[in-house]
């Protein structure tokens, strides 16, 4: 069942900001590097998929000299999965969705603007003392971050690095089947691990040593989820090729429905 009274609050305090928000911007991709542009782009709505811009550790994808430019490891699916969620959050609720994203970098002082904001890759991520400081604040007054797609313990390590330096006072835990998150517009207690479209040649869910998923997160002193942590899953494949057959849908099923809880919820908390 949709729930969707818990929204009207939220999305009248949302419905001012997109006024001030920073314009749309598109940078090249490390799998797309020119993705047309539907006809409403540039349309004033209340929600945003808002992806973190983040330097790299120095392994993995990198094309290029200048991380903000694009073309690094914050790129992989864009543009494509973010637009493909943002239709999906369309479709399955009544929040007004932009349909393009926006790229954030922490370090120019928008990210208030995007109460909404998803970091793939997150394995691979180097955040500088500005961007820390700014990421903890951004947080604190309200901010939602969900992080997806990194897999195994050489990548969480990074991750962990990274996030402890935010948070180095906060644990880190399992987020309960009873939380909020999984059951502000779906019910999912029954969750799997989602693979990466690397399933449709290996036929295999983990990727590394990551063989068994992960729902974490980080919570404020009030009991607000914070930072949303998806571990040894692949979600933003899921919504990439939630169009593309030989992607199982049950995949993209479970996919989309967690990313659409993750959004209201962070718009509802």
């Amino acid at each position: 069942m949709v729930r969707t009274a818990p929204l009207l609050c939220a999305i009248c305090f949302l419905g001012g900001l997109y006024a001030f928000q920073r314009p749309f911007r598109e940078f090249p991709g490390v799998e797309y590097y020119s993705f047309p542009l539907p006809p409403d782009w540039n349309e004033k709505t209340e929600w945003v998929f808002a992806r973190l811009m983040y330097p790299w550790n120095g392994w993995g994808y990198h094309y290029g000299d200048d991380w903000t430019k694009g073309s690094s490891n914050w790129t992989i699916d864009y543009p494509r999965s973010d637009r493909h969620l943002a239709q999906a959050i369309r479709r399955l609720t009544r929040v007004h969705v932009r349909s393009v994203e926006q790229p954030v970098n922490l370090e120019e002082g928008d990210q208030y603007d995007w109460p909404w904001l998803y970091g793939v890759e997150v394995g691979h991520w180097a955040l500088t003392d500005a961007q820390v400081k700014a990421f903890r604040e951004y947080l604190l007054r309200g901010g939602f971050f969900m992080c997806d797609d990194f897999h195994g313990t050489q990548e969480w390590q990074v991750f962990e690095e990274g996030i402890k330096r935010v948070f180095p006072d906060l644990p880190i835990v399992e987020i309960d089947n009873a939380d909020p998150i999984f059951h502000t517009i779906y019910d999912l207690d029954e969750r799997y691990q989602v693979p990466g479209a690397q399933y449709l040649y290996s036929h295999r869910l983990a990727e590394k040593d990551g063989r068994e998923p992960h729902w974490r997160g980080i919570y404020d002193d009030r009991g607000r989820l914070m930072v949303a942590i998806c571990f040894n899953m692949d979600l933003g494949d899921s919504w990439e090729w939630a169009d593309v057959p030989a992607y199982p849908v049950k995949f993209s099923d479970l996919g989309i429905r967690i990313g659409v809880n993750y959004v209201v919820y962070a718009m509802t908390h």
